[in-house]
Formats: structure tokens, C-alpha cells, sequence
């Protein structure tokens, strides 16, 4: 346990102590002890720690709150915990101040083992798969798939270090429709090389020049060997040739943002394996699929309204949503892109995953209820399918909206951000907002080399640190293992606060895990690194005293610690100068 919970654990030891002595002595009725909580307050010369004890035991003790409190506070013995002092605020608040004790455990407990520091085991090896990114490799990787690169392979770090299992996946659609799109419109440029306008460009074609760079490279190649032969085999030729460039550049574009997945699952696995076949056959046995128009339908309306009304939603609230069934095999025989993903979702169950994490854009927000609604259908648990919608990315330049590449004239793609902005600042800007808010990513910060920009003046800190410590050792000092005694001496309130935030960090992570948000420990290492900066300009350490020097030299080492280890998670550079 680290000394944060350890702290809040003693603490609700004491005062449950002093709930069960105010009973015995008749202080306090005879009644079940409520649940409360420890926190910390916002306001920290309120207390450290604050409780809502007496609040909460009202109803069960049938006394004012403010009464409640001095019946606690009189029976409270905080020797077996590391607050030295306490004080009723308010309608009954108790308030609690930390001793030296604790500050020193804190140091002492990163300086023990600071590259796992923060580690816990709360997810208890859990398995879970987190999903993200998977673009259409139809075409080049944008903008969004930038933004969800950064938060799904940032969230699934900070799980790890939360204790769970992890699996990151990308999911490849090298199947069904939008593959059918791509060899029409690779068929359609291939003959306009040979034959001009004659050739009409399919209207729901892909109108990117990246279409007409593959067909002339296969061109260049080939030459006209594909003029004479069916549609159907030159279009199968040319998906080939040009699918596997795709999925190729998509797979070098995340290695270049530092992105590693454990599986590359192809959509046509699960169709040459029969798992689509199975899912529909699954459904059908279940009586939830019919047949009109030549198609097979899926009675998703059906599904999804008896889920909602198990959960207590009103038949008005669900008639608002206007749900509809879906389709999952064609009229003519080929199956639906929701089918597949039924099937996909399947497969992740089945491989023995125990959550499921997608990260999706906003676009994709009416899928959320099918997906689950569907999981449920085949007989799986919809609440292990978490999905954290994505929103748009506005970029910035020079003050303004920059919506266009210089090379392409289109929307701008991962792998052109990628040759104009540091990785560094792309992955930290990208994990600075929360998935369901937009996000304005500036080009001008994110190639900054000052304290504007977040990343840059994180690093700075760790680095500072660094040259802090080779300073010193110019001088003949060198960091040792400090006494309690020496480690008392940090009182400024500089010092507390830098100690207290990095007491917090574990239970950040924790938080940053359970509610699938990595930007938390952005934002938290970005308060690191301004409380650092705060302590270094308040607190001298070159020209003190021997004892005061260490302490602080320990103090430093705490941070730089949790900095990098923040950084190495995260993927992203720990300069040691700048």
C-alpha cells in the first residue's frame, strides 16, 4: 500500500476507534457506524485530510452533525496515524493535519523504488483489450486517428501500471464493402491512365490522390496487362497491390508514433474462419433475425428496448431514441459491416478478455447501444464493452482554423503531422483533453521550445533536476540517504505541497484507470512540473546547510523520478538537458 492509502487507512481506523469508545460511554447511541469518506480538501491550510463522518451519522445517531463531531474528536487518539492535530470546521467537518512522519515516508517510499512507483495492484491482472485507432485502410491515417493513437495507447499504459492485463489491438476492415469501393475506384483510375475521360469515376468512389498514385505505381510496374481481362479479376489485382501499401504505411505511421500492438486483427480472418456465418446463425437460432426485401435483418429494436427498460428507462425515453433494426446480410448474399463487427467483439470475448475498451469518434455514437445491445443477444456481458467516444480535432496555425495539407491539398494526414511536429508534443497535446471534448492541437505549440508548451516545459523540469545534480557535484556534493531528522526539515510550503502531490500520484493513476481517462496524469505531471518550478524559485538549495541541502537534493530526486516515469510510460522523452 502507498503511503497516501496507508495514511487514509490509519486515519479511518482512528476515527472508527473513537465512533465505537463514544458508544460505550454513551456518548454517541447505539447505532451502525455510517459509511464515510477521507478526503482531501481542495483548500489545504483546511487540513490535509477532512471527513464527512458526522454528517453522514446523522440519521443514524439522530444528532446535529456538529455534536456528532465532539463526540468523535473526544475519544480520537491519532498516535497510531500520521496526522499530529485536528479541528472541527463548519455544520461538522473534521479536519486533519499531516506530521513529518508521513512527508518522510512519502520520500522515502519513491527513493526505494522509484521506476515503479505508482504501480498497484487494483486492476488485479484483469484482462483487458484495448482497441484503437483502427482506420480504414482504404486510405491515409488523419488527424483523428492521431488524437485516438495517443489517448487509446496512453490509457492502456496507465492500466498496466494500474495492475491490469493489456492488449492493445488494431483492427484492419480489409473486408466487405468499403474494400468493394476501393478496387472500383483503383479499377476506375487504373483505365482513365489508359483511356481518359471516357472512363466515368464511380460517384461513391474515393476521390483521393492517393487512389491515383497506387494505380500509376502499378502501372509503372505492370503497364497494361489488366486492359483485357474481367473487372473482377483487374480489380482484385489491384487491391493486391495496393492493400497491403496501405496497411503497410498505416503500420510504419504508428511505429513512428511510437505506437506498438500486440495483434494487427484482419477483418477477413473472421470471414474466412466462418465467425460471421456463426453469429448470424447465432442469432437466428435465437429467434432475433428475419428476412424482408431479400436481406436478413437483426431485430436490434427489440434488443436494445428490452435492455433499457431492465434498466428502468421509460417506454417514452426509448421511443425517443427512434430505433431501428439493421441489416446483417445483403440481398445480395455479401454480410453488413456491423455483422463482422459482431463477430470481432465475439472473438474478443472468446479469446478470453474480460473488458473491452474501444476507442471510436464521436461519429460513431448510434453504434454504441447496437454493439452492446448485440453482445447481450449472443450471450455476452454489453457492460464489459466500453467505448470512449472521440471528438473532433480543430487544428491551429498562425490563430486560425489550418485545414489543408501543403502536399495533397486535402485534409491533413497523421504521417504529414508526423514529419512537422515532434512526436513528443503530438502524443502529450493530443493527451491533453479529455476523448469527449474537442480539442484545438496548434501547430505553432506543438513545435515550440518554451514553457508554452506543455511537453517541452515538463521536460524542462526533469532536466533542470539533472543540472541541478551536476552543479552540485561540480562542487563535490552528491545526493546520500537522509535521517528523519534531515527529511523534517522540508517545512516550506513549497516543499509540503510538491511532497503532497507526489504522494497523490498512485492514487491518480488508479482514478485515471477506473474511469479509462490517461489525460489525468498529463495534467498531473504538468502540475508536477509547475510545483517543482514554484519550489526551485522559493527554495534554495546551493549556500544552505549540509542537512537542508540533502533533504531538498532528496526532494529533487522524487521528482525527477516520477517525471520520467510518467514520460517513459507515456512514450515520450526524458532529456536529462535542454
Amino acid at each position: 500500500m502507498d503511503t497516501y492509502s496507508n495514511a487514509v487507512g490509519m486515519l479511518k481506523n482512528a476515527i472508527t476507534n473513537a465512533i465505537n469508545k463514544a458508544i460505550e460511554k454513551g456518548e454517541l447511541p447505539q447505532a451502525e457506524i455510517p459509511q464515510f469518506i477521507i478526503e482531501t480538501p481542495a483548500d489545504r491550510t483546511h487540513g490535509d485530510f477532512a471527513t464527512n463522518v458526522a454528517m453522514a451519522g446523522a440519521k443514524a445517531f439522530r444528532m446535529p452533525p456538529f455534536k456528532i463531531a465532539q463526540a468523535i474528536t473526544s475519544n480520537l487518539d491519532l498516535s497510531e496515524t500520521m496526522c499530529n492535530k485536528f479541528e472541527t470546521a463548519g455544520p461538522g467537518f473534521i479536519n486533519f493535519f499531516l506530521g513529518s512522519e508521513y512527508y518522510s515516508a512519502v520520500i522515502r517510499e519513491i527513493l526505494a523504488n522509484p521506476e515503479n512507483y505508482g504501480n498497484s495492484d487494483f486492476g488485479n491482472g484483469e484482462k483487458v483489450m484495448v482497441e484503437f485507432v483502427s482506420a480504414n485502410p482504404t486510405g491515409p491515417m488523419h488527424m483523428g486517428n492521431a488524437r485516438g493513437g495517443a489517448l487509446g495507447d496512453c490509457l492502456a499504459a496507465v492500466m498496466q501500471k494500474a495492475g491490469y492485463s493489456v492488449w492493445r489491438e488494431f483492427y484492419v476492415n480489409d473486408a466487405g464493402n468499403q474494400i468493394e469501393k476501393f478496387g472500383k475506384s483503383l479499377e476506375a483510375r487504373y483505365l482513365q491512365i489508359f483511356k481518359g475521360d471516357e472512363i466515368i469515376f464511380p460517384e461513391d468512389g474515393y476521390q483521393g490522390a492517393d487512389i491515383m498514385e497506387l494505380a500509376k505505381e502499378y502501372t509503372e510496374i505492370n503497364g497494361d496487362k489488366l486492359l483485357e481481362v474481367s473487372s473482377e479479376e483487374r480489380k482484385n489485382s489491384l487491391i493486391d497491390f495496393a492493400l497491403p501499401k496501405n496497411i503497410s504505411k498505416m503500420q510504419s505511421d504508428m511505429a513512428k508514433y511510437k505506437i506498438t500492438y500486440d495483434k494487427w486483427f484482419f477483418e477477413s480472418e473472421l470471414h474466412n474462419s466462418g465467425a460471421v456465418k456463426e453469429v448470424v446463425d447465432i442469432l437466428t437460432e435465437k429467434g432475433l433475425t428475419y428476412e424482408k426485401e431479400g436481406a436478413i435483418w437483426y431485430k436490434n429494436k427489440d434488443v436494445v428496448t428490452e435492455i433499457l427498460l431492465k434498466e428502468g428507462k421509460t417506454q417514452k425515453y426509448i421511443d425517443n431514441l427512434e430505433l431501428k433494426d439493421d441489416v446483417l446480410i445483403r440481398q445480395n448474399g455479401n454480410p453488413t459491416y456491423f455483422t463482422a463487427d459482431i463477430a470481432y467483439h465475439k472473438n474478443k470475448f472468446d479469446r478470453g478478455f474480460n473488458t473491452l475498451i474501444d476507442v471510436w469518434g464521436a461519429d460513431h455514437h448510434g453504434h454504441v447501444m447496437r454493439m452492446k445491445g448485440a453482445m447481450e443477444a449472443i450471450g455476452y456481458d454489453g457492460s464489459k464493452l466500453n467505448v470512449l467516444l472521440m471528438q473532433l480535432v480543430n487544428l491551429i496555425k498562425d490563430g486560425k482554423p489550418a485545414k489543408m495539407s501543403k502536399r495533397t491539398g486535402k485534409a491533413i494526414q497523421l504521417g504529414d503531422l508526423l514529419d512537422e511536429v515532434p512526436v513528443d508534443s503530438t502524443r502529450f497535446l493530443f493527451n491533453t483533453r479529455e476523448a469527449n471534448s474537442k480539442i484545438d492541437f496548434d501547430l505553432d505549440l506543438a513545435i515550440a521550445q518554451d514553457s508554452q508548451n506543455p511537453v517541452y516545459y515538463v521536460q524542462y523540469a526533469h532536466a533542470r533536476i539533472c543540472s541541478i545534480f551536476k552543479s552540485l557535484a561540480n562542487d563535490g556534493i552528491v545526493p546520500r540517504e537522509c535521517t528523519d531528522a534531515e527529511l523534517a526539515l522540508l517545512t516550506a510550503d513549497e516543499e509540503l505541497e510538491l511532497i503532497n502531490h507526489l504522494a497523490g500520484y498512485t492514487t491518480e493513476i488508479i482514478t485515471s484507470a477506473r474511469d479509462y481517462d490517461p489525460t489525468k496524469i498529463t495534467r498531473y505531471v504538468t502540475q508536477l512540473a509547475t510545483l517543482f518550478h514554484k519550489f526551485y524559485n522559493a527554495c534554495h538549495i546551493k549556500g544552505e546547510a549540509e542537512e537542508l541541502i540533502q533533504a531538498r537534493l532528496a526532494l529533487c530526486s522524487c521528482v525527477k523520478a516520477v517525471i520520467k516515469n510518467i514520460l517513459d510510460m507515456f512514450n515520450i522523452t526524458c532529456p536529462e538537458a535542454m
